[in-house]
């Protein structure tokens, strides 16, 4: 199987990224401010929660409006890229149909977009981290294996969610549900670790993978502290193991697709 999704890699890798983009310049075609909206976006989400959490309720995170950007900014990669998966394909039912392609080719069109508005964001984080004049340590090189992880997670995940969401018709549905419950559990705006009582903080901060990847990148990007690293290696492993079997279901029934959309 490896040698198999190895050559599909080779084979698909351009098609991926010319389609990827090719989705991207879709988005903007008859937009007035084109691009631009892929900043407005996560920077106005950005303003409601930091107005709503910093000064309605009033939070004393430090660095705030940072540490919640960079929440929105690896929570928007997750929760797309996951709903996306689910019906994508049958959003791609006459390419599917007509001609072979591996199918976890079209999650990598997915998440390539979605990466490249993140990417986007994470820029927008390091303009954040001058103008306030955050003290930056040689910790936030950590970025690299936390996004990483965050990535192989993803895949892993959205393998699976392409192969049950041809069969199961109300699974975007319970997706939905499921993903507004773990918005509240990864602590978008908020600590999980000083807000939670000990010991569900504990468990939530480090069995919620997307929790401990924020709390991570928060640390070594904003604190200047080092992550949990022997975590962020077994979370890294389970992710690649959840990519492999994910990857096996779709090979194992990639031809019972097209008879069933």
């Amino acid at each position: 199987m490896f040698k198999r999704f190895r050559d599909d890699m080779k084979k698909y890798w351009k098609y991926a990224i010319y389609s990827s983009k090719a989705q991207l310049k879709s988005e903007i075609a008859n937009s007035y401010l084109n691009w631009l909206w892929w900043i407005l976006d996560p920077l106005c989400f950005m303003l409601i929660y930091v107005f709503m959490f910093g000064y309605v309720f009033k939070s004393k995170q430090q660095y705030f409006a940072i540490f919640v950007f960079i929440g929105i900014t690896l929570w928007d990669f997750f929760n797309k890229s996951l709903i996306q998966s689910v019906k994508v394909i049958k959003a791609n039912k006459p390419i599917v149909s007509k001609v072979y392609i591996p199918k976890f080719i079209l999650i990598l069109v997915k998440m390539g977009v979605n990466g490249f508005k993140m990417f986007i964001s994470l820029l927008i984080i390091v303009a954040m981290l001058i103008v306030w004049r955050v003290p930056v340590t040689y910790n936030v090189i950590y970025i690299i294996p936390i996004l990483m992880t965050l990535v192989v997670l993803v895949f892993g995940c959205c393998c699976f969610l392409l192969h049950y969401g041809v069969f199961v018709e109300d699974l975007s549905n319970v997706l939905n549900i499921a993903l507004r419950f773990l918005f509240y559990l990864t602590g978008i705006f908020w600590n999980i670790m000083d807000r939670l009582p000990s010991p569900y903080n504990y468990y939530i901060g480090r069995c919620n993978p997307i929790a401990f990847l924020l709390t991570s990148a928060r640390d070594c990007v904003i604190y200047g502290s080092t992550p949990h690293r022997k975590l962020l290696l077994l979370w890294f492993v389970i992710g690649l193991i959840i990519s492999a079997l994910g990857v096996r279901k779709i090979y194992k029934n990639e031809n019972s697709y097209v008879k069933v959309i």
